[in-house]
């Protein structure tokens, strides 16, 4: 287990599309790493998800969790630690939300982002299991977040009103308490 070098916006390894993890492959000592690594880093950068080709292994695989207590995202609601290796993601209705996003490999930046309201997420867990489960409200956002990155796709490139962006300071000095407020309303509609 380490934490990770995380890689910044404008490395290729974020650019490309992240290659399928083989399914006879999850148990092995190398991928069971990797996971470990994953979650060591999230956690020690307080993020509320981790791809894998932010550190390096371009494999379709990400983390996902939020505490309670994490400072960067005070106003997020709980996600129990989710690990998904080759995942998909299907829209289960239009409903979309705006969304100011932050990113571990963009730092510093913050930006608004149009996600759905309602997904379906399938893929393997740690121990090889295919799983399927619906997420609901604002936490659907933290998971087409780090889908993305599969894909090479950072926030920066959903953002269609680039008027929204800004630095983590400027958000949190004008912006985050009245996102917080809308935040609050989603999870009191779908508590989540």
């Amino acid at each position: 287990m380490a934490v990770r070098e995380i890689l910044e916006i404008g490395h290729p390894t974020l650019a490309a599309r992240a290659q399928e993890v083989e399914v006879e492959a999850i148990g092995t000592p190398e991928v069971q790493g990797w996971i470990d690594d994953l979650i060591d880093t999230m956690r020690a950068a307080n993020g509320a998800g981790i791809a894998a080709n932010q550190v390096g292994i371009p494999y379709r695989l990400f983390t996902v969790e939020v505490r309670g207590d994490n400072p960067r995202y005070p106003y997020k609601p709980p996600i129990p630690l989710t690990i998904l290796i080759n995942p998909t993601i299907t829209f289960l209705s239009d409903e979309t939300f705006e969304n100011y996003e932050g990113c571990l490999s963009v730092p510093n930046l913050r930006g608004a982002v149009t996600r759905h309201l309602e997904v379906s997420v399938s893929g393997y867990d740690r121990d090889g299991t295919h799983r399927s489960f619906d997420v609901r409200g604002y936490s659907a956002g933290t998971f087409q977040h780090e889908n993305d990155h599969l894909d090479g796709i950072l926030f920066p490139h959903r953002v269609t009103d680039s008027r929204t962006f800004c630095s983590w300071s400027a958000f949190s000095a004008f912006r985050q308490e009245t996102f917080a407020d809308r935040v609050r309303q989603l999870v009191e509609r779908w508590g989540a």
